[in-house]
């Protein structure tokens, strides 16, 4: 198993390469610095949010996942999950980028 970047670096490595690509990118909610799990908000161009976070592989890797999408017609739901995997887990990191092809940033 590979040793695993701590959160921070890992979070200015995105926020780096998003920028560098001519996106932006913010921190929406600072998590614990060295382990704590990372999520990214891929914001599209009409505005729209999709959730992305490492899932587990039937190899015992760990690669990133869309698991949520924000729905058009309830925007605040998607926000609301946000809140709460922030409530129930106060070290994640969550992450927004604003960048065209976004998820070729956390493509291995």
């Amino acid at each position: 198993m590979a040793t695993r970047l701590p959160a921070h670096v890992e979070v200015s490595g995105l926020i780096r390469r998003a920028q560098a690509q001519g996106g932006f990118a913010m921190v929406l909610h600072k998590g614990e610095p060295d382990s704590g799990t990372i999520l990214i908000v891929m914001v599209d161009n009409q505005g729209l949010g999709a959730l992305y976070e490492r899932m587990p592989q039937r190899d015992g890797t760990r690669d990133w996942a869309k698991s949520k999408v924000q729905d058009t017609d309830n925007k605040q739901e998607f926000e609301d999950y946000l809140t709460r995997r922030q409530r129930q887990d106060p070290d994640v990191w969550i992450i927004e980028l604003t960048v065209a092809d976004g998820e070729r940033l956390i493509r291995t």
